[in-house]
């Protein structure tokens, strides 16, 4: 599967799926509404972070109910690409996937929860990672504006 092709079901994965992977699935999930289904999960399950929540909604992606979950408590499989954001998650992921035909790539993204300062420069730096994310995401799928909106 290769770049501007959309699979059907993807899943993000980051170390503790607090941050990277479900801001990840969350900017995937509103730039293609109900063309592509997207989860996360974290290598394992981590605390909610009020820092994302905070920069998901300066881009109107609300994560104020996401629960952070492993790769065990998944409740699906089948899923036609597994991005991993985090070298724990990787590894996992292809253990995880070794039996199955899916694609696994590895998306090396920096952990904003190491940012440190003020509660601005922690903001920039998560706001970071989610710029990141989103460029990476909107090359990788092909998202194109919609015309006139």
């Amino acid at each position: 599967m290769g770049p501007g092709t959309a699979p059907g079901a993807v899943l993000f994965a980051c170390g503790m799926n607090a941050v990277r992977s479900p801001m990840a699935a969350a900017m995937l999930a509103k730039l293609f509404p109900g063309r592509v289904y997207v989860k996360s999960c974290g290598a394992r399950a981590g605390e909610p972070d009020p820092f994302v929540e905070a920069v998901m909604a300066e881009i109107g992606c609300d994560l104020s109910a996401h629960k952070p979950k492993s790769f065990e408590d998944l409740d699906e499989s089948g899923f036609d690409l597994v991005i991993t954001l985090a070298p724990e998650a990787h590894h996992k992921a292809l253990e995880m996937t070794r039996t199955e035909a899916v694609d696994v790539e590895y998306w090396p993204t920096p952990d904003p929860t190491l940012t440190t300062g003020s509660r601005a420069q922690i903001l920039d730096g998560y706001r970071g990672v989610r710029d990141m994310l989103l460029a990476r995401i909107k090359k990788r799928f092909g998202w194109t504006p919609v015309p006139g909106g």
